[in-house]
């Protein structure tokens, strides 16, 4: 974090007020500020959490699993060697038994935290989205997921914003307001 960054207190507060919810999608063009305003939030609010940037090489399922449990094992210790094991096996477990029993893991842990995955925009595999959706459906209270994203994924946004289980940051509450571009 830059010693002379603005502060965006209503942004901060947006995502503070967001973690009722299972996601917080911020999703806006290169250059709005997602992982900055994130990075600020995060040193704020001393939340536990563990943040994976994604490039396209994280399209394999089985890596970004791996990668997956390895920024959770950060807060979760015990998380990776039972799903480890399972990946490595030389026929690899399902994901539908791997996300079930990361589900249990992750409810059996009390405290409330944040994973973030930057640049989700590079995740196209329909395996990984579809894990992700699992995960968002199940998401026991105290796990909150944070994509940064250059354009909206292929996920079920519309029910999610229904379901109210979703905050959204775009573009037009990133672009700085009139107090914020003086400050600049």
């Amino acid at each position: 974090i830059r010693s002379k960054q603005i502060a965006r207190p209503r942004l901060s507060d947006l995502i503070t007020d967001g973690l009722d919810r299972a996601l917080i999608l911020v999703s806006a063009p290169a250059g709005y500020g997602k992982t900055t305003l994130v990075s600020s939030w995060l040193a704020e609010c001393k939340l536990p959490s563990s943040w994976l940037s994604l490039d396209e090489g994280d399209n394999d399922p089985i890596r970004f699993l791996q990668n997956f449990l390895a920024v959770l094992q950060k807060i979760i210790p015990a998380v990776q060697p039972d799903l480890i094991n399972l990946l490595q096996k030389t026929q690899p477990a399902p994901y539908d038994l791997l996300l079930s029993i990361l589900i249990s893991e992750i409810a059996a842990h009390h405290a409330p935290f944040v994973l973030i995955l930057d640049d989700f925009h590079f995740i196209q595999d329909k395996h990984i989205l579809q894990a992700i959706t699992f995960l968002i459906d199940h998401a026991p209270a105290q796990f909150h997921l944070l994509l940064l994203t250059r354009i909206d994924p292929p996920l079920p946004l519309f029910r999610w914003r229904a379901r109210d289980q979703m905050l959204e940051i775009r573009a037009e509450k990133l672009r700085f307001t009139m107090e914020e571009t003086t400050a600049f």
